[in-house]
């Protein structure tokens, strides 16, 4: 899953960068509201971290700025201030969590997987499709109970169409989710890790829509 953190503190922003990297997010960051603005309006993210206190424009205004394009991405404030008011103002200005500085990376991770799992319509912690059980909090996979070794980008696809099951993904959405700005996308590797995926799953888990993209069906069977 792609992440977009807003934090100026280059230590901090640093920090959670390589916390959520080493979750399995592709993370951007971004140090000001304004780049934050921009990111947001070009680019899709399955979630936001966002402080408040941001150079160029503040917090809020990039989270009421969001909100006023339709946008529905989890967005979680991080941030110092810890007056009720200012809860109260980036809850009604359209915040879906608020953590408060200093904070535990592990909870920061929780938090978001929780926000994503919500706004992707799942209630259950586990997400299971034809006999594959997918656990984001432990980074584990089991086929038919038994454990299946994946490298974090074959996680992060298999995760994307789980959570999108009967849904058609294109080949730029999986990539988008993927790869965070910077990273070096070879052009066939979306291929690459869904052949992966199907040997060490089974051939008839990822269908491919010709000219349309890649699909895992709600009610596969393997």
């Amino acid at each position: 899953m792609r992440v977009l953190v807003v934090e100026d503190d280059a230590l901090l922003g640093d920090a959670i960068q390589a916390g959520l990297k080493q979750s399995g997010y592709a993370v951007d960051w971004m140090k000001d509201g304004v780049s934050a603005d921009l990111a947001l309006a070009t680019e899709p993210y399955a979630a936001v971290v966002l402080d408040l206190g941001l150079p160029r424009l503040a917090g809020l205004e990039v989270l009421r700025r969001l909100r006023g394009r339709g946008a529905s991405i989890p967005v979680l404030i991080l941030t110092a201030r810890d007056a009720v008011e200012d809860r109260i103002g980036g809850l009604d200005a359209g915040a879906d969590d608020y953590l408060l500085k200093p904070f535990d990376m592990g909870e920061l991770a929780a938090r978001l997987r929780a926000l994503i799992r919500r706004a992707g319509g799942k209630v259950d912690l586990l997400l299971q499709v034809a006999g594959i059980s997918l656990d984001p909090a432990a980074h584990r996979v089991q086929y038919q109970d038994k454990p299946v070794e994946l490298s974090p980008k074959e996680f992060a696809l298999l995760h994307a169409l789980m959570l999108n099951a009967g849904r058609v993904m294109s080949r730029a959405q999986l990539e988008e989710q993927l790869y965070a700005w910077g990273e070096e996308v070879e052009s066939n590797a979306v291929e690459v890790h869904i052949h992966h995926l199907r040997r060490k799953l089974f051939p008839g888990l990822i269908e491919t829509i010709r000219g349309v993209g890649y699909l895992i069906s709600a009610d596969k069977a393997a």
